[in-house]
């Protein structure tokens, strides 16, 4: 008996945004792709597609940094406003560092979810609006829950 592995990527889901259900796209999409699902079928959905389906998106212009973060922003030449959100998403600082040869430092935090990561997983890389960040989901395994729930149905 041989086992395999087949890897498909679903193709043509439309950008997400706040409050789309991210489980009814993919239904949708895959309806469209001719293709089913089985039991023990494993989605990968990438953390920003939930954050952004969950309007975890925090406009900048609406943080007011503490001094705190403006310590840490002039250490690692960060917007302190960023830094404010990082740390509100953070149990603890772990670690911060700058490379001499780089122009932004980076600041290794215990998220609140427990886990360490650079930036506490504020990210600003795909975000279309301007001067805004998007964070992690509040709670991810509740959000796989819902989404796992729409695939089964």
């Amino acid at each position: 008996m041989t086992c395999g592995i087949s890897i498909t990527a679903i193709s043509n889901c439309p950008d997400v945004s706040g409050n789309d259900d991210i489980g009814a796209i993919l239904v949708e999409c895959i309806g469209k792709q001719n293709l089913g699902v089985e039991e023990g079928d494993i989605f990968c959905v990438a953390q920003k597609v939930v954050s952004k389906a969950e309007g975890r998106l925090v406009k900048l212009s609406d943080v007011v940094p503490s001094e705190k973060a403006r310590f840490y922003a002039k250490e690692l030449n960060k917007d302190p406003r960023k830094i404010e959100v990082i740390l509100r998403e953070s149990n603890s600082v772990v670690r911060y560092f700058k490379h001499h040869n780089q122009d932004e430092g980076v600041i290794i935090c215990q998220h609140r979810l427990g886990f360490i990561s650079a930036n506490a997983g504020v990210d600003e890389s795909n975000v279309k609006e301007k001067d805004n960040v998007l964070l992690l989901p509040k709670d991810p395994d509740m959000s796989a829950r819902f989404i796992r729930r729409k695939l089964e149905s």
